[in-house]
C-alpha cells in the first residue's frame, strides 16, 4: 500500500472514524487482566496512532505493538508516544505471544486481504482474537461518483480506483474466517454521520478514498477533479435546512476467535 496519507486530514472528521474502532473492540472477548489476558496486542495498521492508547488501557499487561505502511502516519504516531514501526501488513506475521489482532479501516487496501486474514488466524495460538473492520460503501454515491469523474478520456488511464469487488459482505468474512479454523461473529452498520459545513463529504473523502486521485495527479489536475466531483456530490448529498449533510456510511465487523 503506497498511498500517500495526511494524519491532519485524516483526523478531520475524528469523532466519526474512532467510534467503528471502539465498537469492534468492545465485542474482543479477551479479559482485560489475569487468566487468559493477552500477551501481545496489536494495532495493524494504526494511522496515527491515537486509537492505539484505547488497547493498552483495555489490556495493560500486554506488550501492545503498532505499526502502519504510511511514513507520515508513523511519524504522527510517534509524535503522539506511541512506539508505531513502518511494516505493511501484506509483509507482517504474528509473533507466537500475539493473543489480540485489532485491524480497523486497513483491509479494504490491500487486494489480497481474504488470503491474509487466513494467513493471519492459521499463525494464531487457539484462543486468539483477531477483529476486523473495513468501510463497505464502495456502491454510495460518494464513491461510484468518484469512480465516474475518474473515468472520463483525461482521467481514466492516470489512476486506477476501488470498486465494490474490494470487500467481501458479511457472510463472505464469516465463511472465510470459519474455514480458516475460527469462530465467528460478523455484523455490518450503516452509521448515519452529521456532516457540517462546505462541501463535508468531500472532505470527508478527501481523508480516505480521494488519496489515490490526489497521488495520482498534480496540484492543478487534482484541484479540477475535486471542483468537478464536488458538485456531484452537493446534488447527491444535499444539505438540510439547518446546514445538516447527513451522510450515510456502512462498515462491516469481523470478530474471530481461533479454534
Amino acid at each position: 500500500m503506497t498511498t500517500t496519507w495526511d494524519p491532519a486530514l485524516y483526523r478531520a472528521f475524528d469523532d466519526h472514524r474512532s467510534r467503528p474502532f471502539h465498537d469492534l473492540v468492545a465485542r474482543i472477548g479477551a479479559p482485560s487482566t489475569g487468566a487468559g489476558a493477552p500477551r501481545r496486542v496489536v494495532d495493524a495498521g494504526c494511522g496515527p496512532g491515537h486509537l492505539t492508547p484505547v488497547l493498552a488501557q483495555r489490556w495493560p499487561g500486554a506488550t501492545v505493538e503498532a505499526f502502519d505502511a504510511s511514513p507520515d502516519m508513523v511519524a504522527s504516531a510517534r509524535d503522539s508516544g506511541v512506539a508505531a514501526e513502518l511494516v505493511d501488513v501484506v509483509d507482517w506475521t504474528p509473533p507466537p505471544d500475539t493473543d489480540v489482532i485489532v485491524s480497523n479501516a486497513v483491509l479494504h487496501w490491500v487486494p489480497t486481504h481474504a488470503e491474509l486474514l487466513t494467513r493471519w488466524v492459521r499463525a494464531l495460538p487457539s484462543g486468539a482474537w483477531l477483529a476486523v473492520q473495513v468501510p463497505g460503501n464502495f456502491e454510495a454515491p460518494s464513491h461510484v461518483l468518484t469512480r465516474e469523474v475518474a473515468a472520463q478520456p483525461r482521467w481514466h488511464d492516470r489512476m486506477s480506483l476501488r470498486g465494490a469487488v474490494t470487500v467481501q459482505d458479511p457472510a463472505g468474512y464469516a465463511d472465510l474466517l470459519t474455514a480458516a479454523g475460527a469462530d465467528v461473529d460478523v455484523w455490518e452498520t450503516t452509521y448515519l454521520q452529521r456532516l457540517t459545513g462546505d462541501d463535508p463529504v468531500l472532505r470527508w473523502i478527501s481523508g480516505s478514498a480521494l488519496r489515490p486521485v490526489r497521488d495520482a495527479l498534480n496540484d492543478d489536475e487534482y484541484a479540477a477533479f475535486v471542483d468537478e466531483l464536488a458538485g456531484h456530490l452537493r446534488t447527491a448529498y444535499p444539505p438540510s435546512a439547518d446546514g445538516t449533510t447527513w451522510f450515510p456510511f456502512r462498515r462491516i465487523f469481523a470478530v474471530a476467535r481461533v479454534r
